[in-house]
């Protein structure tokens, strides 16, 4: 089981299968296009409910638990299906829509827990958080390139072995992790700075 740290308010952690059929890196992404509209719908959602909570926050100083439970639900849908298309795992991702903070487990591979500020907002950090998320978001966009670049290489690993190279998925899981932390920050789930860490 990847574990991280779970200091942060936003965790995922990922149970890997010890082999992956040689064929999966071929089929996955394919197999995925269902999920891929869904997400197109879902992330639409969660950039109106993130504007939405934007202002909610600035006027109120709290974040209702709808509209995090909103966010929590495709953060979480996200996770499970890159990790499918990664050729991670074998087991399709279930079509879970679960507006629950914590993970309902119908996932037997992926685990994301968020625990959202609901209150107590820091309205002068919600103001500014896509100013205070860039340094973030730069650190974030050259590490998602070298795990697209370590997914590529992997892919030939599983072809003619069956197996991810444990370096290499532990780096790549680590970057979603990494992911999974600013998409929470950014999207106001919470006030938490996310560690520059890969834990």
């Amino acid at each position: 089981m990847i574990e991280g740290s779970a200091a942060y308010p936003a965790t995922f952690t990922f149970d890997p299968p010890e082999k992956v059929a040689n064929w999966r890196p071929l089929v996955n992404w394919l197999l995925a296009i269902p999920h891929y509209v869904i997400l197109y719908v879902l992330r639409l959602v969660s950039n109106v409910v993130a504007v939405i909570s934007w202002f909610v926050i600035l006027f109120t100083g709290a974040l209702p638990e709808g509209l995090a439970n909103v966010q929590v639900m495709y953060f979480r849908y996200s996770v499970r299906v890159s990790t499918y298309v990664a050729f991670m795992r074998e087991e399709y991702p279930p079509f879970g829509f679960q507006t629950t903070a914590s993970d309902p487990g119908d996932d037997p591979r992926v685990r994301v827990d968020i625990q959202p500020q609901l209150t107590d907002r820091n309205r002068l950090t919600a103001f500014f958080r896509i100013i205070l998320a860039i340094p973030q978001i730069i650190v974030l966009a050259v590490l998602l390139l070298a795990a697209g670049v370590v997914t590529f290489v992997a892919l030939f690993a599983v072809l003619f072995t069956g197996r991810w190279p444990v370096g290499m998925r532990d780096f790549v899981i680590k970057v979603q992790r990494w992911s999974l932390r600013v998409q929470a920050y950014t999207a106001l789930l919470t006030d938490v700075y996310p560690p520059f860490a890969l834990d």
